[in-house]
C-alpha cells in the first residue's frame, strides 16, 4: 500500500499531518498530484467544530495539480496535465445538476436534489490538503489550466473566487449600480471585484483591518468603511444621500452582518448572501418593511464544474482581475498544522495562504 502525507481532521479543534493511503482510481476518476492548494474560512469552521465532518476526512477543496492517473473511461485529458478541480464537484447527471443547480447535487437520491451535494471534497470524500487527491467524475470537474498561468494565479478560482463572483452574478448587479460588500475576507474581495466586473459604478467595501481596507480598494472599492470607526449603515446611507444600495453582498455570516445588508438596502434592493450561518437569522421589522418592501433575499454556494473552471481561468488570463496578492503566506504541505494555526487566528495580515507538497 503506497502512502501519502495528508492534512486529517480528528476531532474539534484539532487537524493533523497524518499518512492515507493514495486513492484508487475509478473509471471515471481521475488521480491529481497536488502543487498547491490552500485553507479555506470554511476549513475553520470544520477545525472548530462548527460545521461537522467525519473523523479520519481529509480536509481542503481548492485543487490545483497534474494528472497523475486517468481512469479507464476517461477521454479528453491526458497524465502529466495541468489541471484545477472546483470546489464543487457536481456528478453532471442528477436533476439538480440538469437544471443547473450543480452544488445541490443529489445524484444517488429518488429526487435528484440534496442540500451542498456538490460540495464533495473536504466534506463528504477526502479533499485536497494532501499530496494526492481523486477527483470523481473527471469529464465533468477537471479545467486544463491554460499556459502560462501560475499555480498561484489560478489557485482562486475553485472556491473564492467563483464564490464572490456568485454573490455579484446572484446579485444581478447592473451597470450603473451602487452596490455594498460586508466583510473584506477573501471571498467579500473577490466579490468586490466581481462587482466592478458586473459594472457596479459606486462599490462600498466594509471591514475593520486596515490592509483588508486598502485590498478592497485594489479589487475595485471606491469608499471603505471601517465598521469599528463609524456606524456602517450610517455611513453607507450618508454615501448614497439616503437612498440606500442596489444590491448588498454579505459575505461573512453573521446576525450583525446580514442585519446591516438589509439595512442598507433600497426598496426593491437585492441582498445576495455567502455567508456561512452557525445559527439562526432574525429579519429586523423595519428593514424587511413588514415583508412589504419588494426585496430579494438570495443565497449562493460555490458554483463548480470544469465550464465554470474555464471562464474564471479565462478572467484570469485575460488581466482583468488580479488575485494573486490575496495569497500572503505560504507553506509546505509538512507545516500545515502551522498555517491553520495562522490562519485561523488571522495574525500576520493573512488573507491566504498557499500549501505545496
Amino acid at each position: 500500500m503506497v502512502m501519502m502525507k495528508a492534512a486529517v481532521f480528528v476531532e474539534p479543534g484539532r487537524i493533523v499531518l497524518d499518512d492515507k493511503p493514495i486513492p484508487d482510481v475509478g473509471p471515471l476518476d481521475a488521480l491529481i498530484r497536488i502543487t498547491t492548494t490552500t485553507i479555506c474560512g470554511t476549513d475553520i469552521h470544520i477545525l472548530k467544530g462548527e460545521y461537522p465532518v467525519v473523523r479520519g476526512l481529509t480536509i481542503g477543496h481548492e485543487p490545483v495539480g497534474i494528472i497523475e492517473k486517468l481512469g479507464s473511461t476517461v477521454t479528453g485529458y491526458r497524465e502529466g496535465q495541468r489541471v484545477i478541480a472546483g470546489a464543487i464537484t457536481p456528478s453532471g447527471h442528477s436533476n439538480a445538476c440538469l437544471c443547473g443547480c450543480h452544488s445541490q447535487d443529489g445524484a444517488g437520491t429518488a429526487h435528484g436534489w440534496k442540500p451542498l451535494g456538490g460540495w464533495r471534497f473536504g466534506n463528504s470524500i477526502d479533499g485536497s490538503q494532501a499530496e494526492y487527491l481523486l477527483v470523481p467524475d473527471a469529464m465533468v470537474n477537471l479545467a486544463a489550466v491554460p499556459d502560462g498561468l501560475t499555480d498561484e494565479e489560478v489557485l482562486m478560482c475553485p472556491d473564492i473566487m467563483s464564490t464572490g463572483f456568485a454573490g455579484a452574478e446572484r446579485g444581478n448587479i447592473r451597470i450603473g449600480d451602487t452596490v455594498a460588500v460586508f466583510a473584506q475576507g477573501p471571498i467579500g474581495l473577490c466579490a468586490t471585484a466581481g462587482a466592478k466586473l458586473k459594472g457596479a459604478t459606486t462599490i462600498i467595501g466594509v471591514d475593520t483591518v486596515p490592509a483588508r481596507l486598502e485590498m478592497a480598494r485594489r479589487m475595485g472599492a471606491d469608499h471603505v468603511v471601517d465598521f469599528r470607526s463609524v456606524d456602517p449603515v450610517e455611513e453607507i446611507l450618508r454615501l448614497t444621500n439616503g437612498r440606500g444600495v442596489d444590491v448588498a453582498i454579505e459575505a461573512l455570516g453573521t446576525q450583525a452582518t446580514f442585519e446591516a445588508a438589509l439595512r442598507v438596502l433600497r426598496p426593491g434592493g437585492t441582498l445576495s448572501s455567502l455567508g456561512v450561518y452557525s445559527g439562526d437569522l432574525r429579519l429586523p421589522l423595519g428593514p424587511f418593511a413588514a415583508g412589504l418592501g419588494d426585496h430579494t433575499i438570495v443565497t449562493s454556494l460555490c458554483p463548480g464544474g470544469k465550464e465554470r473552471m474555464r471562464r474564471l481561468m479565462g478572467v484570469v488570463a485575460s488581466g482583468r482581475v488580479d488575485l494573486k496578492p490575496l495569497v500572503t503566506h505560504r507553506f509546505p504541505l509538512e507545516r500545515i498544522e502551522e498555517a491553520y494555526e495562522l490562519f485561523g487566528h488571522q495574525r500576520d495580515g493573512v488573507l491566504k495562504v498557499a500549501i505545496t507538497p
